[in-house]
C-alpha cells in the first residue's frame, strides 16, 4: 500500500512537474509585487486542480460517449504521454517553452501558469487513465483524487517561495529535474501501451 501511494505521488509529480512550473511562474509574474505573485500562485493552482477533477469526473464519460474503448483510451492516452515526456527529455524542456506562451502579463494566472504549466496535457491525461472506472473502485479514484489535490498544494507552495527555489537550484537544475520526471513519465506511457494491447488481444 505505501509503495503503491509513493508510486502513484511520484507519477503525478512527474506529469504536473512542480519544479518545471517555477521559472515558468516567475517569468509571468515579475511585472507584480509580492502580493498579487502570491494571490496568482494560489488562484493558479486552485484552477488547475478544478481542471483536473473535471476530467477525472467527466473525462472517461466522454470518451465513452464516443464509443471510445478502453484498450484504445490506454493505447492512444499512452502514446500522447510518451511523446509529453520526448518534449521534457529532448525539449529545450518545460519552463523555456511555457515561457514563450506569455504574451499577455495581465492575464498570466489560468494562461501559462494554471494550463498549460500545472493541468498541462499530459497531467489530464494521466489523471483520466489513474481514475479509469473500469479498473479503479470509487474509493481508490477518490484517493488518487486526493493525491492530485496533496501534488497541486506542493505546486502551490513551491510556487509561493518561487524565488528561494530558483536560488537554490537554478534554471539548469530544475530543467535536469524535469528531464528526470520526462524519463519516468516515459516508462509509464510505455507500459500503458502495452497493457493496452496485451488487453486488446486477449479479448480479441
Amino acid at each position: 500500500m505505501i509503495i503503491e501511494v509513493i508510486t502513484k505521488i511520484l507519477f503525478l509529480i512527474a506529469v504536473i512537474d512542480p519544479f518545471g512550473s517555477v521559472p515558468v511562474y516567475l517569468e509571468a509574474t515579475k511585472h507584480f509585487d509580492q502580493s498579487h505573485k502570491r494571490k496568482i500562485a494560489v488562484r493558479a493552482s486552485f484552477i488547475a486542480f478544478l481542471i483536473l477533477l473535471f476530467f477525472i469526473v467527466v473525462g472517461q464519460i466522454i470518451l465513452e460517449g464516443m464509443q471510445v474503448s478502453l484498450d484504445a483510451f490506454q493505447i492512444s492516452g499512452g502514446v500522447i504521454l510518451f511523446l509529453f515526456a520526448l518534449t521534457m527529455i529532448f525539449g529545450e524542456g518545460k519552463p523555456a517553452s511555457e515561457k514563450h506562451l506569455i504574451k499577455d502579463y495581465k492575464h498570466v494566472t489560468i494562461f501559462p501558469v494554471a494550463i498549460p504549466s500545472i493541468a498541462s496535457p499530459g497531467a489530464i491525461m494521466a489523471v483520466v487513465l489513474m481514475t479509469d472506472n473500469h479498473i479503479y473502485t470509487i474509493k481508490e479514484q477518490i484517493f488518487t483524487t486526493i493525491l492530485v489535490m496533496l501534488v497541486v498544494i506542493l505546486t502551490m507552495l513551491l510556487l509561493l517561495g518561487a524565488n528561494f527555489v530558483q536560488k537554490r537550484i537554478g534554471d539548469y537544475g530544475i530543467t535536469v529535474i524535469s528531464k528526470i520526471m520526462g524519463l519516468i513519465l516515459a516508462s509509464y506511457a510505455v507500459q500503458s501501451v502495452l497493457s493496452g494491447l496485451k488487453d486488446f488481444f486477449v479479448i480479441n
